[in-house]
């Protein structure tokens, strides 16, 4: 049977959390994401760091008509793109040409993501 956790803590089994133990954020850093869309109502970023979600992270209106929003990410590679009043798409008036799209790459649905490579 086994023991209780208070019970191997007791007994040296374990050792128990430090009051003032903070998390390693050494490798989080926040990305900003910014979409010209002078004209839109709601503008999102989804993409592979919150598995696609069209509507998890919206982005602030500023008053240059770019939409903005810090987001947390650990290293790694992303794909993502912008959902502009629930069209999906690379950039504002990037698609559907994708000529011009800064670092995209061909998706499965015959349209292009947004490549983000944090390191």
């Amino acid at each position: 049977m086994n023991e209780p956790r208070s019970q191997q803590a007791k007994k040296g089994k374990i050792t128990p959390a430090k009051k003032d133990a903070k998390p390693d954020t050494a490798t989080i850093h926040s990305f900003g994401f910014s979409c010209h869309a002078p004209e839109a109502q709601a503008v999102f970023v989804a993409g592979s760091f919150n598995n696609w979600s069209k509507d998890a992270l919206p982005l602030v209106r500023q008053p240059d008509g770019h939409w903005r929003a810090d987001v947390p990410l650990i290293r790694g590679n992303y794909e993502y793109k912008f959902v502009v009043d629930g069209q999906w798409c690379c950039e504002a008036d990037c698609e559907p040409e994708y000529h011009g799209c800064p670092k995209c790459v061909p998706n499965g649905f015959g349209t292009m993501n947004r490549v983000l490579e944090m390191s």
